[in-house]
């Protein structure tokens, strides 16, 4: 890198902040063409050097103009920072300097390039949801040290128990440097997610202190084990929030980066108070640069998009919006795996269905019609739909990504132990989390010591694995539900860094686990990355199920007998083809 550039098109001046220590020095940057051009230019500094931007200009937030010099600015293409975030009020005050409480940005030496190779994650595999905190800070094998990083996800211990589950891909939640919401630190309460980034490619050092070489190594570690590489990323919002929120990088550099409703306001398309323009040709371009960064520098296998509908809005959804095309032509990208959650809150944002043909998105509606199947609302018929990929809704494309709970919402143990959200430890009165999440409690709301509620607990958990491993398409199993993790009730935990979303490696189920694991190798053994045929599905006594068997009313949904001490599912059970002999769905 020769030199250092940054988009600021309306300010008058940006400084290059050096810093040694607590000693800042200012350079500043040029822009060439006598201010005709976006982007201003300094000499780069040498590798490791610690950096930030300030930036000078009208403060008129009304008309979306946020300079103020007193705010030291991550520079957007940032691979490292030297600190993680932390909030403070006076990151949103005017003329309060903030070069204490904003990390510096490092300055990156040669990266070194990852071989540009076929990704190893295929369609139909199994894809295992990983918070990295979550899932290491309580391993009982990893070291202290290294807990609660992606390092140790490398560990001998963590990668058997993914090749004991037959792992094609681990997808990552953020691992990108994030802030938390303003309104958490009141509270006693801390981001445990990562959905609230500040900029797209600094990783964050509180999970990858060991910075971009950290995340290769743990990618080629992996790989060695034939496990794929999805990295969970955020570019919908940025953790500046609404006009309320802290100035940290964009907002004090080039504030139309967030989409603007015509009478100036911002549009919060996220519910998170502002919404990236994906209308804007930079904006894009930035998320191409981040996107093949990861590919290049760390040999990711491809990318889950929170939030996805953001991306394809300018500002309504177009299916053929220009993100699709610019990822399609990349040479780094064009191979990747792309998984869409095809969903915002904005007008029209459920876009289930509408996303390119090689792309995968998560199938939500798999995840509540089969949990309403087995809970005894839903018919058969809508299962078998489920079980078969989803035609309804893709049509002859295998694009689902079939799941039955995620990192948002009930764990699966959850959703048999709690009809109703309990939330109140993240301090909004229990009215945060998704209100309808298609569980039951199985005769007590949650924990129970009765034998009969806690067989029919461990019966449906069983079943409801099976149902998922059988099915056709991608499937996604949330890390922890192999073996039954709880999160006491509470559907949106994002804000429980503790406990409730560490996961209890000692108390965990064992044999539920090796029952998941019986069922991962009976899956790995097959492909169900395709649509099955209408021979391939039989009922328990043999006979072919036709359209008649489907609808037919005594095989409407699931339901318990009343004698408790027989505790058995009613009704159809379904086998997958007869070559594919194994676990049943039922």
């Amino acid at each position: 890198m020769t030199h250092v550039s940054v988009r600021a098109p309306r300010a008058e001046v940006v400084m290059l902040c050096l810093f040694d220590g607590e000693v800042e020095t200012r350079v500043p940057m040029v822009r060439p063409g006598n201010g005709e051009r976006d982007d201003w230019f300094a000499d780069a500094p040498p590798p490791g050097t610690r950096y930030g931007l300030r930036a000078h200009g009208e403060w008129a937030p009304e008309q979306g103009l946020w300079f103020d010099p007193a705010k030291l600015l991550v520079d957007p293409r940032a691979f490292e920072l030297d600190r993680a975030f932390q909030y403070s009020p006076a990151l949103s005050e005017y003329g309060v300097d903030t070069a204490g409480l904003v990390p510096r940005a490092v300055m990156p030496g040669a990266l070194m390039e990852v071989p540009l190779c076929a990704p190893i994650f295929k369609r139909g595999g199994l894809i295992y949801e990983v918070n990295v905190r979550g899932l290491t800070m309580l391993h009982p094998d990893v070291a202290q040290a290294q807990r609660s990083t992606v390092a140790a996800l490398a560990h001998p211990a963590v990668l058997a128990h993914l090749e004991k589950l037959h792992v094609s891909a681990v997808e990552l939640m953020p691992i990108t440097a994030w802030i938390d919401e303003r309104h958490l630190p009141p509270l006693g309460l801390r981001n445990a997610w990562g959905y609230n980034p500040v900029v797209p490619m600094a990783l964050d050092p509180r999970l990858c202190p060991g910075g971009v070489a950290e995340l290769r190594e743990t990618v080629a570690a992996l790989h060695a084990r034939g496990i794929g590489v999805i990295l969970d990323l955020v570019f919908n919002h940025t953790g500046e929030s609404d006009v309320l929120g802290p100035v940290l990088s964009f907002r004090g550099l080039d504030n139309a980066a967030y989409a603007h409703a015509p009478d100036g306001s911002l549009i919060n398309d996220t519910g998170c108070g502002n919404t990236l323009d994906f209308a804007q040709p930079a904006v894009r371009a930035l998320v191409i640069e981040s996107l093949r960064h990861f590919v290049r520098h760390c040999g990711v296998d491809g990318f889950r998009f929170d939030l996805a509908t953001v991306m394809a809005r300018g500002p309504g959804f177009a299916a053929d919006a220009p993100i699709f095309a610019e990822i399609a032509a990349d040479p780094w990208l064009a191979d990747r795996v792309m998984i869409a959650e095809p969903w915002d809150i904005g007008p029209g944002g459920y876009q289930l269905g509408r996303f390119p043909s090689h792309w995968l998105e998560w199938n939500d509606r798999y995840r509540d019609d089969v949990r309403r199947f087995w809970r005894g609302d839903a018919g058969v018929g809508l299962l078998a739909t489920r079980l078969a990929g989803s035609s309804d809704i893709f049509g002859k494309d295998c694009r689902a990504v079939n799941y039955l709970a995620a990192h948002d919402g009930f764990t699966l143990a959850d959703a048999l132990a709690y009809a109703e959200r309990h939330n109140h430890a993240n301090g909004e009165d229990n009215r945060d989390g998704q209100a309808e999440n298609f569980s039951w409690n199985n005769g007590m709301e949650g924990p129970s010591d009765d034998p009969a509620v806690l067989a029919r607990r461990a019966a449906l958990a069983r079943a409801m694995l099976g149902t998922l491993f059988v099915s056709t398409g991608t499937i996604m199993l949330t890390a922890g539900d192999e073996f039954g993790r709880s999160q006491l009730g509470n559907n949106n935990a994002y804000a429980q860094d503790n406990a409730v979303t560490w996961i209890d490696w000692e108390n965990r189920d064992r044999a539920l686990e090796d029952h998941v694991a019986a069922l991962a190798a009976w899956r790995a053994a097959r492909d169900l990355a395709q649509f099955p045929q209408s021979g391939d599905w039989r009922a328990l006594d043999g006979a072919p199920m036709d359209a008649a068997r489907w609808e037919n009313q005594a095989t409407q949904g699931f339901r318990w007998t009343e004698k408790k001490e027989a505790a058995r599912p009613t009704g159809l059970q379904v086998d997958r083809a007869a070559s594919y002999a194994g676990p049943r769905a039922g």
